[in-house]
């Protein structure tokens, strides 16, 4: 019997202002071993990908099954078993409409994940952090459709002068939205893997919980784009992780969230790099001193769950143009105007 939960929809009318004309809405789905991704989830998601083929419940299964040994291993005070913590997660599916415009059609603007922590020796259950992946149908877009259409037959790289400013203020009008605030008590954290075009140097700073803090020589493309999302970046290798995560916040990263929330992102993101990018996060030696992660290195292991690379890379390229044909294109001008007024 199947225990995954429906989706719930809760929609928060905002006002039409010159500031804002869009609606969002939040759905919630349990991600477990009986998930199913939602017809408009992005297929190159890290969650919708393990969960499909002929695999797909031993992949849920051995994912979520890594997840909660590497809680309880960073989580290890009164925890002798090495089994007291259970991490449970909630994709959060956000839909936009725009307001005014007679019978609006949803698109699937994002979707993030939410942890909570149980407890099993206290019988408890509390709200970790929201965000860790972002999954954009829009970045997509951004990334694999107007990139390459804007560097092809270049000499040289470079980036449109507007370079993901439209998905910075989507993303900044959603966690300013009533729908946000509704639902979600502190802003998120994305948690992504570090750049392979890009050397990172380990700092004297060291964190109990998030590990020795690296610092970059300069910012990666993905860096500057969730710069525009209002987001900045430190990078952080945690105890007995071979690899810095990069973590994506608002605010104080080392004070704003408590050590078990901050360990069910790393948790969490931690082993979708191992299956995704096993030659960076599950590499058989430890980043040293200077560390220029590499997608061509050799001595790595893989993880028991099965994932396409080839598969994924070409979906975003499909995924980004359905962002173009139903979003971006049909609603340029609205689009256009409301992004140079949002402030």
């Amino acid at each position: 019997m199947s225990h995954t939960r429906p989706p719930v929809a809760t929609r928060h009318p905002s006002p039409v202002t010159p500031q804002t004309e869009f609606d969002f809405a939040i759905k919630s789905l349990r991600f477990d071993e009986d998930y199913t991704p939602a017809e408009t989830t992005r297929l190159t998601t890290n969650f919708a990908n393990l969960a499909r083929g002929a695999n797909r419940r031993e992949n849920l299964r051995n994912a979520l099954r890594m997840i909660d040994t590497r809680f309880n291993a960073l989580a290890h005070w009164d925890n002798p078993q090495g089994d007291r913590y259970a991490v449970e997660l909630d994709i959060i599916s956000v839909e936009l409409t725009l307001a005014g415009q007679g019978k609006p059609e949803a698109f699937p603007l994002l979707e993030i994940l939410r942890t909570h922590i149980v407890d099993r020796a206290t019988g408890t259950r509390t709200e970790g952090i929201v965000g860790n992946n972002l999954s954009s149908y829009v970045r997509d877009y951004d990334f694999s459709v107007l990139l390459l259409a804007h560097n092809k037959d270049q000499p040289t790289f470079s980036t449109p002068a507007d370079y993901g400013v439209l998905h910075g203020k989507l993303f900044k009008s959603f966690l300013n939205s009533p729908a946000y605030k509704a639902h979600f008590h502190k802003p998120p954290v994305i948690c992504l893997s570090v750049s392979h075009t890009r050397t990172y140097r380990r700092t004297d700073n060291h964190h109990p919980v998030l590990g020795v803090e690296y610092r970059q020589d300069d910012y990666s493309l993905t860096d500057q784009y969730f710069a525009r999302m209002g987001l900045q970046v430190r990078y952080f290798l945690p105890p007995n992780s071979v690899a810095p995560l990069a973590f994506y916040f608002t605010g104080d990263l080392l004070s704003d969230y408590s050590p078990l929330e901050l360990i069910s992102t790393i948790s969490t993101m931690d082993t979708f790099q191992k299956i995704y990018r096993p030659e960076i996060y599950n590499a058989n030696s430890v980043a040293g001193a200077v560390y220029r992660p590499s997608l061509k290195h050799q001595d790595y292991s893989l993880t028991q769950v099965v994932y396409d690379r080839e598969e994924r890379s070409r979906l975003a390229v499909e995924q980004g143009r359905f962002a173009e044909a139903h979003f971006i294109t049909p609603h340029r001008t609205l689009l256009e105007q409301w992004s140079a007024r949002y402030v």
